[in-house]
């Protein structure tokens, strides 16, 4: 039901979040420390704005996944150079990524072979039981000394309904102390973190404080 509301919302999502400056400053970050055609993944990449535009402008070679097929249409017509497969990130690194959603190079086999994820404001769709489990999955994923860029709320909340957009939506968030255990707990480092104040626009949401953390893998 997540995935048939920003079927829905589409580029609505990018109206209410038009200031991108931490996002930003994380595709700076993968862009200074990766070989040029390093294979990144873009996690819940929704329209492709502005992740999969900058890490492919800056010469990365940028996977989009998204359960919203709407949101991937978006990207696709947007950034056709990229690569996009429509799965639910819960199955990155297991046998469904090639079962279910025909993307082997994202299941067991694509242990290892990327150089980099973002996960920028997509984890927060997941109930927080299920958040560890995906960041290890990511972390299979990753090459050794993998890196991932991660966009979170700052905000205890498990699964909570919340009105955006005339749908609506669960979220989860961590206190910024969990969330840096967590990570630990899935086997990344966090080597630096940087809070946002931020309103949305044109929704009835209150303001909330997003995290942009930057992780490395470890081994």
């Amino acid at each position: 039901m997540q995935a048939v509301a920003f079927d829905t919302i589409g580029a609505r999502y990018c109206e209410a979040f038009p200031a991108k400056a931490g996002q930003l400053d994380c595709g700076d970050w993968l862009l200074a420390e990766l070989e040029p055609g390093a294979p990144v993944l873009d996690i819940g990449c929704g329209t492709g704005d502005p992740t999969i535009r900058q890490l492919s402008q800056g010469g990365l070679r940028v996977t989009g996944v998204d359960l919203s097929d709407g949101m991937l249409t978006l990207a696709r017509h947007a950034f056709p150079a990229a690569g996009h497969h429509r799965m639910d990130m819960y199955d990155l690194a297991t046998p469904r990524a090639v079962h279910a959603w025909g993307a082997p190079e994202l299941g067991p086999d694509g242990a290892g072979s990327l150089a980099a994820a973002t996960a920028f404001f997509s984890l927060i769709m997941l109930p927080q039981d299920e958040i560890p489990v995906v960041l290890r999955r990511i972390r299979t994923l990753l090459r050794p000394g993998g890196l991932l860029a991660l966009g979170m709320v700052e905000a205890d909340l498990d699964y909570a309904p919340l009105p955006f957009l005339g749908h609506e939506i669960r979220i989860s968030g961590y206190l910024r102390e969990e969330l840096e255990q967590t990570l630990a707990g899935a086997g990344f480092a966090v080597e630096a973190h940087s809070g946002h104040p931020y309103a949305p626009a044109n929704t009835a949401l209150p303001p909330e404080e997003q995290l942009f953390l930057r992780c490395r893998r470890t081994d």
